[in-house]
């Protein structure tokens, strides 16, 4: 069976992309994973209203597709650090855009509004 990302490659590498870093939290957690390495409170508390569960989730869907990397370890308690992969680091120009491009495209969507 093919995975969602083979079938968006037949389609465009746009859709590959989009169906590797879309979803929940997902460019957020790589956003502030651009900023440095993190372990799961830390994450947890810059990306805001999420949960544990969510948040486990779409980490290890973003380790699965090889943009963070998850460092345990042997320590008690135990401590485990995310940090961006080469992969993932190779995403800060999009990730500058697309914040870029969201920025303007709010304004402006809040002039319109405003206008008679």
């Amino acid at each position: 069976m093919r995975t969602a990302t083979q079938l968006a490659l037949d389609v465009c590498p746009v859709e590959v992309t989009v169906s590797v870093i879309g979803g929940s939290w997902k460019l957020t957690i790589i956003q502030i994973l651009l900023q440095g390495t993190r372990r799961f409170g830390g994450l947890r508390r810059e990306v805001g209203d999420i949960t544990d569960r969510v948040l486990t989730r779409q980490v290890r869907e973003l380790e699965a597709d090889g943009l963070v990397h998850r460092e345990v370890f042997a320590e008690v308690p135990p401590r485990v650090e995310y940090s961006l992969t080469d992969w993932g680091r190779s995403l800060q120009p999009l990730v500058e855009m697309m914040d870029d491009w969201g920025h303007r495209w709010a304004l402006a969507q809040t002039d319109s509004e405003e206008a008679p």
